[in-house]
């Protein structure tokens, strides 16, 4: 595993080892925190004895229910991809760099969780929403990283994840690890990490979104291009928050730099996006994005899960690629139902913070 910050505790899976899994092992699971729950930086699991969760706002009556209570209710498992908002964030130095971890590929997992529904828990609770609740917030009990800074809250609309959201519990068959945000932790399927809210204690239903700098000012990217390396205002009006991921395909095999004999080669990887579309094609590049082809797409898990990918091709005389050429760049695409697809330079939606990249993967391999 790649350690890019043992403070807080963010850490990157290469994928060599992201790849052996279809469903990725807590060991190899990312690990993105802004702040951290004191003894929460372990691979075991949290004591959930004295956790609760509140529910508040503008929602009839407010309750506060325990972890165990929690855990008596109907349970629903869900298959989804989780990815970091800033994976990918080192490609947009093709351009300019962008601030933050340089993540590449390996800010993602493919994760089976399991908890009660956020429908299911109001209406066993017997809670009314108020007509004017548009937003979900949800705050972690983590404290604030400086005395004075704003606690990590992020808001999502409501109307949007009523039916998906899930109070997760478990993950992969068993308690969340503390690291990935156990005892209890908000699963959005589809959306990016930062919005699946770690150590999740209170739920807040709210006519506007949350004021916290983190979801304010900080996890957004711009609605109109901007000038790569330039640092508009964010205002509002301006940007929108990292909530749904975008359509994405990764290469898996084989990595940048393997040298290749004659013969075959396995090519293959993953593509996703949030789940609402199906992906219905899958397109590689072998001569770096001058003629494409389609390969072989699997079913995913789930709608938010991975979709498998892969292709063999023939490195020699008249094979696929020719025996005389030194080095290929394999390209790849993805695309859904309704045509939208990757853009061939992802350094269009350049932003500061480097968040949402999901431009043409591409790897160059060594030929001899």
């Amino acid at each position: 595993m790649l350690v890019h910050d043992t403070i807080t505790g963010v850490v990157e899976a290469p994928v060599h080892l992201l790849r052996e899994h279809r469903v990725t092992p807590k060991e190899r699971m990312f690990v993105r925190n802004n702040q951290v729950l004191p003894g929460g930086l372990t691979l075991s699991p949290y004591p959930s004895a004295n956790w609760d969760l509140e529910l508040s706002g503008l929602v009839r009556p407010s309750r506060r229910i325990s972890f165990s209570d929690l855990a008596r209710l109907e349970q629903t498992d869900t298959v989804a991809v989780l990815q970091c908002a800033g994976n990918g964030r080192a490609f947009y130095a093709r351009t300019v760099m962008a601030k933050g971890t340089q993540w590449r590929r390996g800010g993602m997992a493919q994760v089976r969780w399991k908890g009660v529904r956020l429908k299911q828990l109001l209406d066993s609770l017997g809670m009314l929403v108020g007509t004017d609740a548009r937003f979900l917030t949800a705050e972690g009990r983590d404290p604030a990283a400086t005395p004075d800074g704003d606690d990590f809250e992020q808001s999502v609309p409501l109307a949007d994840v009523l039916e998906t959201a899930l109070l997760a519990t478990h993950m992969n068959g068993e308690p969340i690890p503390a690291i990935h945000g156990g005892p209890l932790r908000l699963v959005l399927p589809g959306y990016f990490g930062s919005m699946n809210v770690k150590w999740v204690s209170r739920l807040r239903f709210e006519a506007h979104t949350s004021m916290s700098r983190h979801h304010a000012r900080r996890y957004r990217t711009f609605r109109e291009r901007i000038e790569p390396g330039s640092q508009p205002v964010i205002t509002e009006e301006t940007t929108n928050p990292t909530w749904r991921q975008k359509i994405k395909s990764v290469i898996w095999s084989p990595l940048d730099d393997e040298q290749r004999l004659p013969g075959p080669i396995a090519v293959g990887g993953v593509a996703w996006n949030d789940g609402r579309t199906e992906i219905v094609a899958v397109e590689l590049s072998v001569d770096g994005g001058i003629s494409w082809r389609r390969v072989n797409l699997e079913a995913p898990l789930s709608p938010y899960g991975w979709y498998p990918w892969n292709v063999t091709l023939w490195y020699g005389w008249n094979r696929d690629i020719n025996r005389g050429d030194k080095i290929a760049e394999f390209r790849v695409r993805a695309f859904d139902a309704f045509g939208r697809s990757q853009p061939d330079d992802g350094s269009v939606h350049w932003n500061p913070s480097g968040y949402e990249w999901f431009g043409v993967d591409s790897v160059t391999i060594v030929l001899r």
